[in-house]
């Protein structure tokens, strides 16, 4: 079987939750949604794009091990927006043509917001049949990217190049680790997920409901779909995996 592997580093990381309120929270690693913005950005898809997007969605399945889940860093967030009333009167383009108001005008917004700080993760893509680019395409795109790669937020831009491999293997999970067994230095995965109709290789230890999958992308609208977990043993010794 054919996969496409990955890597994903960054000093921060944010990957989206269910947004309650003014609490941005992040996930322990990328989900559905991340990994089509990904791969979209780096072949040039604008974000209007519906149709892209959802070909993007429906031709590949993604498995990401995390090679180290990082540290959680929570930030209290304050910015200037105008009212939703002045943004409809006024064409704004920029930060700086949406900021041009009067003071008294502006609201400030609050907002907590979490990163995984010093994270990484690998990620595999199957191909579908049907899929509108074929692996060998989506790693040039990602080595050679469209538009500017972030891992969540915009203020996360990884910290070292995605280093795209097109192998074959058994399983997402031997993909993984030929890929991880080969960098520099070596790294073991703690962690496994992955979407339905992927060939992991483990059996999950759990079986969870993600609200990730992409049903509009300019809208934001996003609905359930089932990811399957698996921890794995951080060494040969047999000792679980840490955060």
């Amino acid at each position: 079987m054919k996969f496409l592997v990955f890597q994903l580093q960054a000093p921060l990381a944010a990957w989206g939750d269910v947004a309650v309120g003014q609490y941005r929270g992040s996930r322990e690693h990328p989900g559905a949604s991340a990994l089509i913005g990904l791969l979209g950005a780096a072949l040039g898809i604008r974000r209007d794009d519906e149709a892209a997007h959802a070909a993007l969605r429906d031709g590949y399945a993604f498995a990401v091990g995390t090679v180290s889940s990082g540290q959680l860093l929570r930030d209290y967030h304050t910015a200037q927006v105008p009212g939703r009333s002045d943004m409809k009167r006024r064409p704004h383009r920029t930060r700086r043509d949406e900021l041009g108001l009067p003071r008294h005008d502006l609201n400030t917004i609050l907002s907590t917001r979490d990163y995984r700080q010093d994270a990484a993760w690998a990620v595999t893509v199957q191909a579908d049949p049907g899929a509108p680019y074929t692996l060998d395409e989506l790693a040039q795109a990602l080595r050679q990217p469209r538009f500017v790669l972030y891992l969540g937020r915009k203020c996360c831009p990884p910290s070292a190049p995605l280093a795209p491999v097109v192998a074959e293997a058994e399983s997402a999970h031997a993909a993984l680790a030929a890929y991880l067994a080969a960098a520099d230095p070596p790294a073991v995965l703690q962690g496994l997920a992955w979407a339905d109709g992927v060939d992991a290789g483990v059996p999950p230890h759990l079986s969870v409901p993600r609200k990730d999958r992409l049903i509009r992308r300019g809208g934001w609208h996003f609905g359930d779909r089932t990811e399957h977990l698996a921890l794995l043993k951080a060494d040969a010794g047999g000792d679980e995996p840490r955060d």
